[in-house]
Formats: C-alpha cells, sequence, structure tokens
C-alpha cells in the first residue's frame, strides 16, 4: 500500500531537509527534540485522577504516573513502557497515549519512567520495569486494582522492555500478567530483514537512529545474544502471556515484530499480529492526525478489556 498521505505530511514537519537526524544529535539533544515534538501536540484527554509517585527498585526509586479511569473499582491495571529507543522518551512524552488507553480500557495506568541508556546501560533499564511491573502486581489493592489482572505493554522500545518483562516473569516465576501489548516492538539486535533494507531512510525511525540506539543501549556485543536484550532469540518462548503485536508497513521493525509473534503463536502463546499499512514508526501516539492511530488504540484497548474480561 503505498504510504499514507498524512505520514507523509507528518514527515515532511519531523524531519524537515537539512535537519540534523538523530544519530548525528548527543542523547541530551535527542531528548530536547523530542520533548519540542511533543510540546507541539495537543494534551490529553481528561482522566478521573493522575498522580505522580516513586516504586522502589534495584538501582534505587523508579518514577511512575498512575491514571485512574471513571469507575468503580477494584479494577485492571495496564503497567505500560514508553518507547523512544532506551535513550529518549518519558512520562511527558508518552502521556496523551496513556490518557486516551485509560479511558478506552477502563484499566489503571501505570506508566514507568525507566532509567535511560547510555548513563544507564542494559540490564538497568530492564531491571526498572521488571521491578516496576512486580511492584504494580504486589501494590495492585492499593491502587483500586485487581492483582489478578495485570497486563503490561509498550511501543518500540517498550514492547521490547514488555516481551523482556514477560520473559523474566516466566523465567523466575515472578509476576502473572493477563495479557502484553508490543507495538512495533525491537525484538533483535540486528539490522538484516527487508524492513530494514526497504524502510533504511526516510520514514521517521531509519536504520542508523536504530544503530545508534542499540550502541547506546547495550554494554558490549556479547549483549545482542542475550534474550532479555533480543527476545527474538529466546530458545523457548512457551507459556507467556497471550499477546498483541501492532506493526506499521514502513518501519524498519516491522519484520522482527512479526517474526516475533509467529514465533509466539508457534510457541502456543495466543498472539493476535496486526499490520497497519501505509503507516510509519511512532503512529500509535498520533490519534489527533491518523485515524489509523485511532484504530490501533481501539484495537489495544479491545484487547486489554478482553484479557481483563472486561469486553462488551
Amino acid at each position: 500500500m503505498p504510504l499514507d498521505p498524512k505520514c507523509k505530511m507528518l514527515l515532511e514537519l519531523l524531519s524537515p531537509a537539512g535537519a540534523p537526524t538523530l544519530d548525528q544529535m548527543s542523547p541530551p539533544e535527542a531528548r530536547e527534540m523530542m520533548l519540542r515534538m511533543t510540546g507541539l501536540r495537543p494534551g490529553g484527554e481528561a482522566v478521573k485522577q493522575v498522580t505522580n509517585r516513586n516504586v522502589p527498585g534495584p538501582h534505587g526509586e523508579i518514577p511512575i504516573r498512575v491514571y485512574t479511569p471513571e469507575g468503580s473499582g477494584p479494577l485492571p491495571i495496564f503497567v505500560y513502557f514508553h518507547g523512544g529507543g532506551w535513550v529518549i522518551g518519558n512520562l511527558d512524552t508518552h502521556d496523551a497515549s496513556c490518557r486516551t488507553l485509560t479511558n478506552l480500557s477502563g484499566a489503571i495506568i501505570v506508566s514507568v519512567d525507566y532509567r535511560l541508556a547510555p548513563e544507564h546501560k542494559f540490564p538497568i533499564p530492564f531491571d526498572d520495569c521488571y521491578a516496576a511491573a512486580g511492584w504494580a502486581v504486589e501494590n495492585a489493592k492499593s491502587l483500586g486494582g485487581d492483582p489478578g489482572r495485570v497486563a503490561i505493554g509498550g511501543d518500540s522500545a517498550g514492547g521490547n522492555l514488555t516481551a523482556t518483562v514477560a520473559l523474566r516473569a516466566r523465567d523466575e516465576r515472578g509476576p502473572r500478567f493477563t495479557h502484553q501489548l508490543l507495538v512495533y516492538p525491537v525484538t533483535d539486535a540486528a539490522y538484516d530483514t527487508p524492513s530494514y533494507r526497504d524502510n533504511a531512510d526516510g520514514y521517521f525511525l531509519t536504520r542508523s537512529s536504530m544503530v545508534w540506539f542499540w550502541n547506546h543501549y547495550l554494554r558490549d556485543d556479547r549483549d545482542r545474544d542475550n534474550p532479555y536484550a533480543s527476545p527474538l532469540r529466546a530458545k523457548n518462548l512457551e507459556g507467556l502471556p497471550p499477546a498483541t503485536v501492532i506493526t506499521a508497513e514502513y518501519d524498519p521493525l516491522r519484520d522482527e515484530g512479526e517474526a516475533y509473534g509467529a514465533r509466539l503463536e508457534k510457541a502456543g502463546v495466543p498472539t493476535r499480529v496486526t499490520r497497519y499499512d501505509g503507516m510509519i514508526h511512532g503512529f500509535f501516539g498520533m490519534t489527533d492526525v491518523l485515524d489509523q492511530a485511532k484504530d490501533a488504540m481501539g484495537e489495544a484497548a479491545a484487547v486489554l478489556r478482553r484479557s481483563f474480561g472486561t469486553a462488551g
């Protein structure tokens, strides 16, 4: 399918000719750029309550933001890990998406402000996310939530962190999750798929940006084979929570996300894979501009509701 006309317009706005590319920036410069881009977008929806707090983790306290929808409890909980290549992004850059998901899913959302690379390389961001997800299960009742109905999810690097948290929870017999939502997830520290070749440049997320992200995140090349960094390299995917994988046609990460979904299905994990044709990486949070983003957000909320037993 051709690139969506609205995506083409967005690309012209987000990547003007002559502007420095992400891989030409320092991490602080890239973070500032992402915050400026967020500031150009409209504010998010109103929800019943939003609170900020810190929770304990192995590397120190972890900031979280808790979004509570209308409704009587105990409510289901959805723990969200933001995207940004483990290097950029924070609670504010994904605030609007979390607000929309809160209202659509009817779940309490716990958004996790994990530590960022390169100041905090693998496995520190991963450790933060695992600790925060475990905290959400253990403290669900204090949030007005149900510890038996907790799902996890995220976009891009947050999808990677979702997949790896689910793997570790299975391996260590840790917290149980009803679902894992993987939105154009990073699943392999390689750049050798057809989608990497076909979408290497010109579609917002580039191959060179992904090299930049991975080089900041990993300590050395040995980490590339660690399934808690590259979940597609895990030998066994049996016993994981049911999954939804959302991909975009014009995205370098498309093939590895779909390959992970196929491997989950082969391992007997109930899995739904949806490719949004004509879309670029990052489209999921652009509900103010793209109809397909609204569709994807609606799909995500619907599968979460089904996993929580609140569909209908």
